[in-house]
């Protein structure tokens, strides 16, 4: 198969036996571990750790870290897999996942020195969390507008100031940071860092009281004079809008994965309600009205999904995607929020109760348009694209 062919990726069925199972692996995972928990860590607001081990053990903390650091050795794809699985049952549980592989794993591995490598990675596939810190109180979409200062002190450096909307930030003891070391320099004078929690001046903050996604922390970090060593420069000196402009690119793909998984685990919900329910003495699916708003959610769906697995498969064979990232995010956080909603609406008045799982899938679907990118931002960056170079 070409590196062209290998961009493209048809059905389910279609999948290669090992991607398939492993698939299968986590869906039966998500049924037997995770929703027993969901009610729990959804109405506590807090992850439940013990899923950590189970996590673990079937290569979710690592999934595409090399073997040689412990991890197992899979594909990107696979992140994708698995992120769209565990969505389907619960968006929080799907976001650790997510973030620790294609945002703490994903730059070590392509910007880490060896002895970073051999440092961080064995330890994030053996359990412990990662995140990825970017973001400011003053700095969001403007990505590069960085208050916090890295100033050097030897050897090492010195980094002062605040990071907010920090996911996995109470669970995390790794964390990829960004900060600049001359704001004249513009995004030139940005550099990256990994920082653990446990580094002097290193404090995690105020935990967020979200709308959706409510178990996946999100915190402040406070960085006052925190110490990193020099040999825990992340790429080069100056270079550290590289690493987050293409990590951010890997991520977003991420985030699609969850919300074609919100999606669909709301449109099965779905599926199996209009089959019970009935009014006007026959199930409400035999209703035209209702069969061709299925069919629309369904297509919808669908072409969401093609779109994040093409961007996945583009990733993996080392082609271009900033693009198709770009847009698999837009899209299928689109069709999450069109989605979850109508399954709302067939749900009735049921639909609108914490009773009923679909609330909770509209609610986790809102973030989709928002981090690791707005959906503007998405926008923005497809214009670009499409202007300099065509839609051939």
């Amino acid at each position: 198969m070409t590196s062209t062919e290998t961009a493209i990726i048809g059905p389910l069925t279609a999948l290669p036996e090992d991607e398939a199972m492993f698939r299968d692996a986590v869906r039966d995972f998500a049924a037997a571990e995770v929703k027993p928990r969901m009610e729990a860590m959804e109405r506590a607001a807090t992850f439940d750790r013990t899923l950590l081990p189970i996590f673990t053990e079937l290569g979710l903390m690592g999934i595409d870290v090399p073997e040689e650091f412990g991890g197992a050795g899979g594909s990107f794809f696979m992140t994708v897999l698995a992120v769209e699985e565990l969505s389907a049952v619960d968006a929080s549980t799907a976001t650790l996942v997510d973030v620790q592989n294609t945002l703490a794993n994903a730059p070590l591995i392509q910007w880490g020195s060896p002895g970073l490598k051999e440092r961080y990675l064995p330890r994030l596939a053996a359990g412990t969390v990662g995140a990825y810190a970017l973001s400011e109180p003053g700095s969001g979409s403007d990505a590069f507008g960085l208050a916090t200062r890295a100033e050097r002190d030897g050897d090492d450096w010195i980094l002062t100031g605040n990071k907010m909307w920090i996911t996995n930030g109470a669970e995390a003891d790794i964390f990829i940071v960004f900060a600049t070391e001359d704001p004249s320099k513009g995004y030139k004078g940005i550099t990256a860092f990994v920082a653990e929690r446990d580094m002097d001046g290193f404090t995690v903050g105020k935990k967020e009281d979200k709308l959706g996604i409510r178990a996946s922390s999100t915190t402040e970090l406070i960085l006052d004079g925190c110490s990193i060593p020099g040999k825990n420069v992340l790429g080069e000196v100056g270079k550290g809008y590289k690493v987050a402009i293409e990590t951010l690119n890997g991520g977003r793909i991420g985030i699609g994965a969850q919300m074609i998984g919100v999606a669909r685990g709301a449109l099965s919900a779905a599926l199996r309600y209009v089959q019970e329910r009935k009014q006007f003495g026959k199930a409400i699916a035999e209703f035209q009205a209702v069969q061709f708003q299925l069919a629309q959610a369904a297509t919808e769906l669908e072409a969401a999904r093609l779109m994040v697995y093409n961007a996945a498969r583009l990733r993996d064979a080392g082609q271009s995607y900033t693009r198709e990232a770009a847009m698999g995010k837009l899209l299928s956080s689109q069709v999450a929020e069109r989605v979850t909603s109508l399954c709302i609406e067939l749900f009735g008045g049921y639909g609108y109760t914490r009773e009923y799982p679909v609330e909770k899938f509209y609610r986790d679907a809102k973030i989709g348009t928002i981090y690791e990118g707005t959906s503007n931002m998405q926008l923005h960056t497809i214009a670009k694209q499409v202007l300099k170079h065509g839609v051939d």
